[in-house]
């Protein structure tokens, strides 16, 4: 496939949930971007895309080898795990550039701009980019680290598409779109998504090095185990699990103050959208395990949050040996530093359940069989006696 992939029925929804936005301002800015901004990038993505096939013939014998698949909830430790792993030689990744520029011409051009700005004119954009990167990302790297030259989700890919889940920060429609169960969409229409992206991930190998091994990472991923086992049927898993009281309202927390800095958001359409982000946070907690059973030959490492950031040495240890990857002692001492400074690379800001209409009990009914495996309510029961105890130690002192 040398052709742009771009998903014309949720261009058309988007268009239409756009037209239901109360705010005027917020309203014109969405139809321009859906109008004239995406079909604009998408036809010149596309024409870089098609002369992709006839200025690199290389590409049409370039193959994708046993890739590595990173999910898991959101805020569930994928980015440090990708993170970790990026720092072995042997593994390729999109940076953020990289993936909002899918052609591999468009990142050849990038590549000789940046060359001949450090060559001839002193780093005199990259100085301006670097200011653009702190104005654009400075408000999230707290809470996520953003970048141009910094790993991101594959999903993003799709962006000028209009297949990505990043939609769904710009629009409370969780439930009126689903990025998520792609397993559940005809063979056909799974085939031409994850085609293209097959073709982009060859156009990164060709860039960094065919004899590398693409190193993917997408929490809203969860739901297309078949779909990717389909165009990769030699992938491999890395499944991450972190606590639900932890993770769930995170993610809820985020999205809802994303959609209402966007503009004025309907309420009721918010409420719909948690409502749907919370269904959906279950089948990505329970989905892929499920696949995963049903497909006992791929290599698969499940992996606990607290194990990683406690011991990461340890943990990406076992993922390498049960993937099949061999390590090199060099990535081994650098896992090392690692462990010695081992410590939370999130925030340990902890939402209340309750302000999106949740509660401990349905969590652990819906999710049962992982609180028994993970052992969270031992978690959750000495995390209560360790703020009882601090308590009753701040009234003695007081």
């Amino acid at each position: 496939m040398m052709l742009f992939y771009f998903d014309f029925a949720i261009w058309r929804k988007l268009r239409q949930l756009v037209a239901g936005i109360p705010d005027e301002k917020r309203r014109r800015g969405l139809r321009r971007l859906l109008l004239l901004t995406i079909p604009l990038r998408a036809a010149g993505h596309g024409l870089c895309y098609f002369l992709d096939g006839i200025l690199f013939p290389g590409l049409w014998r370039a193959k994708v080898t046993a890739p590595v698949f990173v999910i898991g909830h959101a805020r569930s430790g994928t980015t440090l795990a990708h993170r970790l792993m990026c720092a072995d030689p042997q593994f390729s990744a999109f940076k953020y550039w990289e993936l909002r520029l899918p052609a591999l011409l468009e990142k050849k051009f990038v590549l000789l701009l940046a060359r001949l700005d450090s060559d001839v004119l002193g780093k005199r954009f990259a100085r301006r980019l670097e200011a653009w990167e702190d104005r654009k990302f400075g408000p999230m790297r707290q809470i996520h680290k953003m970048g141009l030259n910094v790993p991101e989700e594959d999903d993003l890919i799709f962006y000028d598409s209009c297949a990505s889940g990043f939609w769904m920060t710009k629009l409370p429609y969780l439930g009126d779109l689903d990025f998520f169960h792609i397993d559940q969409r005809p063979p056909a229409a799974r085939r031409r998504l994850m085609g293209f992206y097959r073709d982009c991930v060859r156009r990164q190998l060709h860039l960094n090095g065919r004899d590398r091994i693409h190193l993917s990472k997408n929490p809203s991923w969860c739901g297309r185990i078949e779909a990717i086992l389909e165009v990769f049927p030699d992938a491999r898993f890395v499944v991450l699990y972190r606590n639900p009281y932890e993770t769930i309202p995170s993610l809820l927390k985020l999205l809802t103050v994303s959609w209402k800095h966007q503009g004025n958001v309907d309420a009721d359409k918010i409420r719909e959208s948690v409502r749907a982000m919370t269904a959906l946070s279950y089948d990505t907690y329970l989905y892929p395990l499920t696949a995963l059973a049903r497909h006992p030959h791929t290599p698969q490492a499940v992996v606990d949050y607290r194990e990683l950031v406690a011991e990461p040495l340890r943990t990406v240890e076992r993922i390498y040996a049960d993937l099949g990857l061999k390590m090199t002692e060099a990535f081994r001492e650098s896992l090392r530093k690692e462990q010695e400074r081992a410590r939370r690379h999130e925030t340990e800001h902890r939402y209340s359940l309750a302000e999106f209409g949740l509660d401990n009990a349905e969590i652990r009914q819906k999710l049962a069989p992982l609180f028994e495996r993970f052992h969270w309510d031992a978690e959750e029961t000495a995390a209560r006696e360790a703020d009882q105890a601090h308590a009753t130690g701040v009234e003695s002192r007081a």
